[in-house]
């Protein structure tokens, strides 16, 4: 684990709308690494640009929206650099929907960055799936899935690009962001604490 304190780093980029998903959903996900390990962390998410060279002080990126995703020059530039240096970007579908404006375009720009085929599904057997929490299953569904929005299907699956067989890309077209985004304090109303997967993915992505 590291010894400085985790930030929770959103990436912001030109095209689309990279703040989709509301700031209650990192500092809920913070204040689970604090109910239920010892990284320290800090309590505030940090907003970076993908085309500055900060970008490069952080292990850990967020990257969400809804509409297009198409990267400048020096965004594809570092997205490349921060993957293959060993960063790890959580990638998250608002839309869930894998035919979807988001889905396509982000694709795509994997396509541009890594080769075709460079993102594939992983295992349920993968090792994030038991990093801290185990999840036999594979990814948990969402609720936004469960009840029939976006594209009517449940992912069963989550994609990757895996650099020296890592993951360096964690894509997912569940909508995870909107289903952490409450009020941390609310938690104690669900019948199972639905953050234990972002757990797994921030104590992946520091490991």
């Amino acid at each position: 684990m590291p010894a400085a304190p985790f930030t929770f780093v959103r990436l912001k980029y030109h095209s689309g709308d990279w703040d989709a998903v509301d700031e209650r959903m990192p500092a809920n996900l913070l204040h689970s690494l604090v109910q239920y390990t010892k990284v320290p962390i800090d309590p505030k998410e940090k907003v970076v640009a993908l085309d500055s060279p900060e970008l490069f002080n952080y292990p850990f990126c967020y990257l969400s929206g809804h509409r297009l995703v198409q990267f400048s020059g020096t965004e594809k530039q570092n997205f490349i650099q921060y993957v293959r240096n060993g960063g790890f970007v959580f990638v998250d579908d608002c839309n869930h929907d894998i035919d979807g404006l988001f889905a396509r375009s982000f694709e795509e720009q994997m396509r541009q960055c890594f080769g075709s085929g460079a993102l594939r599904k992983i295992p349920k057997t993968h090792p994030i799936y038991s990093q801290f929490f185990t999840f036999k299953d594979g990814p948990p569904n969402t609720g936004f899935e469960l009840n029939g929005w976006g594209d009517d299907l449940v992912h069963d699956y989550l994609k990757a690009i895996e650099i020296k067989g890592r993951i360096g890309v964690l894509y997912s077209n569940k909508d995870y962001g909107c289903e952490w985004d409450y009020d941390f304090r609310n938690k104690r109303f669900l019948a199972e604490d639905n953050t234990k997967f972002g757990v797994n993915i921030l104590l992946y992505a520091l490991t």
